[in-house]
């Protein structure tokens, strides 16, 4: 089965999803777990992102 290869916007709007509900009080691991990534790919989006 193969994995889907997310298109750079839709990486950058989970970013920015994490970056609201960190605001909003959750801890970075919930905030993570709740878009549906894992925490290395939210890394790897960081690390891309700047």
């Amino acid at each position: 089965m193969m994995r889907k290869k997310q298109k750079h916007e839709e990486i950058v709007a989970k970013l920015r999803q994490v970056d609201v509900l960190v605001l909003q009080g959750r801890p970075l691991a919930e905030a993570i777990r709740t878009i549906g990534v894992t925490a290395l790919a939210y890394y790897r989006g960081c690390k891309e992102r700047v």
